[in-house]
């Protein structure tokens, strides 16, 4: 995390011992970071007062942070046409800065541009973010997962698996690859690798939802009715509004012969 504001007594030999205790400037890292830091809990909780924040932040040479924040803050308000401009913006920025942060921003770019439903414009998005990362980059395996979900979004299936089984090899830990690689090979009909995807999906993120609705998905489609009825009426319980939960109850009425 970012340091806060240190105090430091002075040098015993140098100054009297009643001598109250010196306040050491902060640098103006540790400003930026503090301010980077409020406009992110504004951009949580009062997203309109972190537009302004971060607007005033920005003409007054804010750079990328304050672009990022901007974005988070539309973001969170819903704004995702707002939201895009201000990510491509931040991400444009970082370039030109040269920043580490480059690659996750045009991420995040992405992921919104899909949030809007233009998984094409997300695609190009992530190929930026690609091309940041390089081929050793701590982000190219979430890239490439996300580079697969607008692929599966635009109907290349066949691309979307090249790009999870590269983000799996990359990181074998990746529970959202294993996720994805299950429903690729669900709705490619090899069952068998699909279970086993997602069984190991269920060993890297217990207790997942999506898991557990692609897990009921997978079962349905081998045929256990009452195996995918008792996962999609646990997501149903325990997170009715959530979208997997939306998705199993969906799938709870259009397939009531699970009741068998």
């Amino acid at each position: 995390m970012f340091s806060t504001l240190l105090l430091f007594s002075a040098l015993a030999a140098a100054v009297p011992a009643a001598a109250p205790p010196v306040a050491i400037a902060p640098s103006s890292e540790q400003v930026e970071a503090q301010r980077y830091r409020h406009c992110l809990d504004l951009a949580a909780t009062k997203p309109n007062e972190a537009l302004s924040y971060a607007l005033d932040w920005r003409v007054n040479g804010g750079g990328v942070p304050s672009r990022q924040c901007l974005a988070l803050a539309h973001l969170t308000l819903k704004d995702y046409p707002a939201a895009i401009a201000a990510f491509e913006s931040a991400a444009r920025a970082a370039e030109v800065a040269k920043s580490p942060q480059t690659a996750a921003l045009w991420g995040q770019a992405g992921n919104t541009a899909l949030l809007a439903g233009d998984p094409k414009r997300a695609l190009g998005f992530f190929n930026s973010g690609l091309a940041a990362a390089g081929d050793t980059g701590a982000e190219r395996p979430d890239l490439l997962i996300d580079h697969g979900r607008a692929a599966v979004e635009l109907g290349d299936l066949d691309g979307a698996r090249a790009d999870i089984a590269k983000a799996v090899a990359i990181n074998p830990e990746s529970g959202d690859g294993w996720l994805l690689t299950a429903t690729l090979e669900r709705s490619a009909g090899n069952l068998p690798a699909a279970e086993a995807a997602i069984l190991k999906a269920g060993q890297l993120l217990p207790g997942d939802i999506d898991v557990a609705l692609e897990a009921g998905s997978i079962a349905f489609a081998q045929g256990k009715l009452k195996l995918a009825r008792a996962a999609w009426e646990a997501i149903v319980k325990v997170a009715p509004t959530d979208p997997a939960g939306v998705e199993a109850a969906r799938l709870l009425k259009e397939h009531p012969d699970t009741t068998g």
